[in-house]
């Protein structure tokens, strides 16, 4: 394999910047925002907007400008049909490769215009050395940039190199002004007066998420004194964004169980239980989350890893420091546990 590793950095970061770009220059209107809402596929376990392919003709030409060192890659990505993949550069020869993009993690925030969404993407050989297909955690480089909504002029932009540093720039998106961004997860020892939430994002699994949450809270801090809220929620609809909360010190801990929760519904017999989950292209960015200090675990609280590709299911919990992780982890697994899920369920 040719060592293209230090590019890698600045060439994800400059494709979230083009995807940022194309964005920005399409969504003005109501009219325009209507008509980005409108579902077009159902693709990669996810559904397809149209805002969603407003933005692909963007990284297929940015990614085709790239250096020869980089091929042949696979891009892996939802809105690639059936597969989610697709070989780019030369037809023969071994991969180098695998590309895992989410060009608009949050597009149900950025299409209504409500929230910022993310680009998120992660580069990982194509394999390992002992010949085995190459997972998340072996990226090599990935980038986290911010896809504003159409009245915010700032965006935030994070890019991680696995043996490296994280860096951290806060853009003026019309000026082109960068400024660093100091990246500090919170230092809180509890939940108290602060920012955490089980991910509770749609109808299926509310009911197990806000048992859970409750577990939490009432096992890290107590019964809440009369008339006062002892935590604060934040269902912020994207991976990439709660993670980025996590990093900057304004939530404290998140998770997001989906996976595990339609498992526990099925293991009470609702056979077809199994909705919209987190997946792969979800997480890309969580090697940027570590670089930040973010504990990132599965659901059970071993390392997080997923496989290259668009289907799988992925759990996960983000913890800002070591102090929350060792209080609610053991929450979590109790609550799991009790529910008939465990590893390998």
């Amino acid at each position: 394999m040719t060592d293209s590793t230090g590019l890698w950095p600045a060439l994800l970061l400059e494709l979230g910047a083009a995807v940022r770009t194309r964005l920005i220059g399409g969504r003005t209107g109501a009219k325009n925002l209507e008509a980005m809402a409108i579902p077009v596929a159902q693709e990669g376990g996810d559904t397809i907007f149209q805002i969603d392919r407003h933005v692909e003709d963007v990284i297929d030409q940015k990614i085709s400008s790239w250096p020869a060192e980089c091929f042949p890659l696979e891009l892996v990505m939802e809105g690639l049909g059936k597969t989610g993949t697709r070989r780019i550069g030369p037809a023969h020869g071994d991969l180098q490769y695998r590309l895992i993009i989410d060009p608009i993690d949050g597009t149900r925030n950025i299409m209504y215009d409500k929230r910022s969404a993310w680009f998120l993407a992660a580069v990982c050989p194509a394999y390992r050395a002992d010949g085995r297909a190459a997972t998340l955690a072996d990226a090599l480089a990935a980038v986290m940039v911010e896809l504003p909504p159409c009245k915010q002029l700032l965006s935030d932009m994070f890019t991680a190199e696995r043996g490296g540093a994280l860096s951290a720039v806060r853009v003026h998106v019309e000026s082109g002004q960068m400024i660093p961004l100091e990246v500090q997860p919170s230092r809180a020892a509890t939940l108290w007066n602060g920012f955490g939430q089980v991910s509770n994002f749609f109808p299926g699994t509310k009911i197990l998420a806000a048992t859970l949450m409750e577990r939490i809270v009432q096992s890290t801090l107590g019964a809440a004194e009369p008339g006062m809220a002892s935590v604060f929620e934040d269902q912020y609809i994207t991976t990439g964004g709660q993670m980025v909360e996590l990093m900057l010190g304004r939530d404290r801990f998140c998770c997001d169980l989906r996976p595990l929760f339609y498992a526990a519904l099925r293991g009470h017999g609702q056979a077809r239980a199994h909705g919209l989950e987190c997946h792969p292209y979800d997480v890309a960015g969580v090697l940027v989350a570590a670089k930040a200090g973010v504990i990132i675990t599965d659901g059970f609280g071993r390392a997080l890893d997923a496989p290259l590709d668009v289907y799988t299911g992925v759990h996960w919990c983000g913890y800002a420091n070591a102090e929350l992780q060792r209080h609610i982890a053991p929450v979590i697994n109790e609550w799991l546990a009790e529910h008939g899920v465990r590893p390998g369920t």
